[in-house]
């Protein structure tokens, strides 16, 4: 089995949101949203050339995902913008199910996240973009 196989196998039967893995190396999440990938990223842990598997991947994500050097990815669900995002990314990736846009978790609008990068094409920028929108959050 493959990184990508086990981290999908993980993500499908062990109750996790995001699994990321290389070798023997492996990092599980419960948290849901952009938050696996950016703790890993805050925390200068080194996923370069990881495999990862995630229920939802909206573009706030696969930016994440790309500036964390990730370098297969697949999702249950990813959005349109993620996707054309991704296709100009190093990153091979698969998905489960297509979706115009992600829907924040009241199910009344579009994601915060996914929002806060809607009209950024760099991931640098969209990283700033996240971190800006879930000081917000945090705040409200």
């Amino acid at each position: 089995m493959n990184d990508l196989e086990k981290a999908k196998e993980l993500l499908k039967n062990g109750g996790y949101t995001c699994v990321m893995c290389k070798g023997e190396t492996l990092y599980t999440s419960e948290k849901r949203g952009v938050v696996p990938v950016l703790e890993k990223l805050e925390q200068n842990i080194d996923i370069r050339g990881f495999s990862a598997a995630d229920k939802v991947v909206g573009k706030a994500a696969a930016m994440l995902f790309y500036l964390a050097g990730i370098s297969f990815l697949h999702t249950e669900v990813l959005s349109i913008p993620a996707k054309e995002f991704l296709e100009k990314s190093n990153i091979v990736f698969s998905y489960d199910i297509l979706t115009d846009k992600i829907i924040n978790r009241s199910g009344d609008g579009l994601c915060p996240m996914e929002t806060a990068v809607m009209d950024i094409d760099s991931a640098e920028e969209g990283f700033k973009a996240i971190k800006s929108k879930l000081d917000e959050l945090r705040k409200a």
